[in-house]
């Protein structure tokens, strides 16, 4: 299955980490709306993440609630029609929640870094570093905590869990 190593923060300053992974990033900006149903599952976490009426990506995942950085393994399933998707997962599951955000998505390297514009909850960046085969946690958590740096996220700002968690406990 394949990993990454992610962090999560508030972006207390948006435009200026926006700036900044600009500067380091290898390609334009690509901004893209999303929205995420999230639902209930036993373990680990399941969502539709909706992009367009004819397209979508079913995305499981499992990663530990923790600051700073963590693994995660996902698998991608890719769909054509995800309302119909929906509404099948919602009836075999029961749907948790949804997040609406606007994303601003900057490549650097193997790192996809997310600028998060999410509804009702705020401002955030996250820090997916795509591990290459044979690659180790180790050297993933070393380039994120690089990019924190270089980005000027501050440790005091990072969050555990996934959004719909932040949601859930507000």
């Amino acid at each position: 299955m394949p990993a990454n190593i992610e962090i999560k923060a508030y972006a207390k300053n948006f435009d200026r980490i926006r700036r900044r992974a600009e500067a380091l990033s290898d390609q334009p900006v690509e901004v893209l709306p999303q929205e995420d149903v999230f639902f209930n599952t036993p373990q680990g976490r399941l969502k539709l993440r909706v992009q367009s009426a004819n397209s979508g990506q079913l995305i499981y995942y499992t990663r530990p609630d923790q600051e700073g950085p963590k693994r995660s393994d996902y698998h991608i399933s890719l769909t054509a029609d995800p309302e119909n998707l929906r509404h099948v997962l919602e009836m075999a599951y029961g749907i948790r929640g949804v997040v609406r955000k606007t994303r601003y998505l900057y490549l650097v390297g193997q790192t996809r870094v997310h600028l998060d514009d999410v509804e009702g909850l705020g401002q955030f960046m996250e820090l997916e570093v795509v591990l290459g085969e044979g690659q180790s946690d180790a050297e993933g958590q070393a380039i994120a905590e690089g990019l924190l740096t270089s980005l000027g996220v501050e440790h005091s700002d990072l969050v555990e869990g996934a959004y719909m968690d932040l949601m859930e406990s507000r």
